[in-house]
């Protein structure tokens, strides 16, 4: 399975009155790595808009194993779950040096914008995610 992996710091904006970083901070992050994930794929979330598809989250749990304070340089793995339908499942990892500290697991549904009603994975994207990501369950 590919993962697409980035890298940020915590900012003091991020941070709660102990210098934690906030637990509302955490599906920012998770954004981040999918949409460069899908990005690194060659899929384009404004492009999926433009045709009339958005992703909004359905589900999200998130584990947190240890606290990520202000200015921890983070290490978040982004990794799709299964092939895609009308789904888009992800699994997330968080870790600062070699220590897992937040795992989660997102999933998000296509919904044809003209409609408001989810769809099916349109058959261009999932060729392109198809195309990049080995080993799909």
């Amino acid at each position: 399975m590919s993962t697409s992996t980035i890298q940020f710091r915590i900012r003091y904006s991020e941070t709660d009155q102990m210098g934690y970083a906030h637990h509302g901070n955490y599906a920012q992050y998770f954004e981040m790595g999918r949409i460069e994930w899908l990005r690194e794929r060659g899929v384009s979330y404004k492009q999926m808009e433009e045709d009339g598809i958005m992703l909004p989250v359905i589900s999200l749990n998130t584990n947190y194993l240890k606290p990520a304070k202000y200015d921890d340089l983070l290490t978040l793995k982004t990794k799709l779950s299964k092939k895609p339908t009308a789904r888009l499942e992800f699994e997330y990892e968080i870790y600062i040096n070699d220590t897992l500290v937040t795992e989660a697991n997102i999933t998000l549904v296509f919904v044809n914008m003209k409609t408001n009603r989810p769809t099916r994975i349109p058959e261009y994207l999932l060729k392109k995610i198809e195309k990049h990501s080995s080993q799909l369950p």
